[in-house]
């Protein structure tokens, strides 16, 4: 199921802000769910939507709501395929040790640094946690300073205090990369987010973070364990598959709109990726998302 290996993601609090919080009502296009990780934790609140779990050697859906904990470098997929009204997802990323090294070493901070040591294998919370919590965690993107801090200390002790929850990655794995990767990484993602639905050729990747190309094939295949046409094709295919569900759009109109000029390559790579045809993966989706 995770044979590729992720891509590395960087993630950027708000100035003046150690947690990183995000609500989304909609679905937008910088959040598209491809495989990957990163060495912040994430707490993921999700009501009145529809989608699936993929967090390392777990997959699985859900048809209303949800309450997830992914550990540090845990890799992942985005979760919300389709909001239903007023649906809304809310993501907060930290870092394990945001309030200085030694501070979750503390003795009184032992059930929250449980709750961490858990997360690794991501967490999956019960109703009872969900009800309880999922306000609360709305209301943290209204509040700043030391208000949003002690807010969201209070939510971790309710978190590792909660007896309702599911260890979903029980293998777990996760990765590292280097510090000094993030900035390319980052141009790169971007070219390909940005630029998707064309021909991105080699030489111009490569001269955008200043490498020649042999250099950046290898440089590229050493950081995420795939090609750079291999991730553009991945990239493309996760697009189609938003095209599949969230527009009525026949199945050539996805193909060009995903970059591929040619359909039978696109059909091809498209079963390869997901194990289905696209119209297969259409039909069986959308009706897995109704039930």
């Amino acid at each position: 199921m995770t044979g590729n290996k992720p891509t590395f993601e960087k993630i950027l609090p708000e100035f003046g802000s150690s947690l990183s919080i995000r609500l989304h009502n909609d679905l937008v296009e910088e959040k598209l769910p491809f495989w990957h990780f990163h060495p912040e934790m994430e707490l993921v609140y999700v009501n009145k939507a529809k989608g699936k779990r993929h967090i390392g050697n777990h997959l699985s859906y859900f048809n209303n709501s949800q309450l997830i904990l992914i550990g540090a470098n845990l890799p992942h997929n985005g979760f919300v395929d389709r909001f239903t009204s007023n649906g809304t997802e809310t993501v907060i990323q930290f870092k394990e040790d945001f309030l200085g090294e030694s501070f979750f070493d503390i003795p009184e901070m032992i059930l929250i640094k449980n709750l961490f040591e858990r997360a690794k294998m991501g967490i999956l919370f019960g109703k009872d946690t969900k009800l309880l919590l999922g306000p609360k965690i709305k209301t943290l993107i209204k509040l700043e300073g030391i208000d949003r801090i002690t807010h969201f200390i209070d939510l971790l002790k309710e978190l590792s205090l909660a007896k309702d929850y599911t260890l979903l990655n029980v293998d777990g794995y996760a990765f590292e990369v280097k510090q000094q990767d993030n900035e390319r990484i980052d141009i790169i993602f971007k070219l390909v987010r940005e630029n998707f639905y064309r021909p991105i050729t080699l030489e111009e990747v490569a001269d955008t973070v200043s490498m020649t190309v042999p250099a950046f094939c290898r440089y590229y295949k050493n950081v995420t364990g795939k090609t750079f046409t291999q991730f553009v094709n991945e990239f493309r295919i996760v697009h189609s598959t938003k095209l599949l569900l969230e527009t009525h759009s026949n199945i050539t109109d996805v193909c060009l709109e995903s970059g591929f000029n040619n359909f039978s390559h696109f059909s091809k790579l498209f079963k390869k990726i997901t194990g289905k045809s696209p119209l297969k993966y259409r039909n069986e989706v959308k009706q897995l998302l109704i039930q």
